[in-house]
């Protein structure tokens, strides 16, 4: 084998394998049933704590995660409206805040994991 040959077989015969392992994972998607107003400052809170704890682990905002998130009030009638929106968008996983919230959710999807918080007995409330 000339060398010439030999080096377009290193560059040439490897790029494509080479290219393949590079390539990104696909962005992962959250979906945020929030009981407060876009407003409210609590909330804003929360979303900023959660999105440096994300950040943290090695998940960033428009780079691999996308976080979708559905402001509301504490009430059945608009969790359920949500989460039918929220559910057109492939969510990997959803997280609920507040009783309603989280009963809309698993009323509506048993194959999407569900991460809640604000439940303040999860037992009786009948989510766990």
């Amino acid at each position: 084998m000339r060398r010439r040959d030999f080096i377009m077989a290193l560059g040439g015969g490897w790029w494509p394998f080479v290219a393949r392992a590079q390539q990104g994972q696909p962005m992962r998607r959250i979906g945020m049933l929030m009981v407060y107003h876009k407003s409210d400052p609590e909330g804003q809170l929360r979303t900023v704590v959660f999105q440096q704890e994300l950040e943290k682990l090695g998940w960033t905002i428009d780079g691999n995660l996308q976080v979708d998130y559905y402001w509301g009030v504490d009430h059945y009638d608009w969790a359920r409206s949500a989460v039918a929106e929220l559910l057109k968008s492939g969510p990997d996983v959803i997280v609920a805040n507040g009783s309603p919230a989280i009963r809309a959710v698993q009323e509506s999807s048993r194959t999407v994991p569900i991460i809640f918080i604000g439940s303040a007995d999860p037992i009786t409330d009948g989510f766990v």
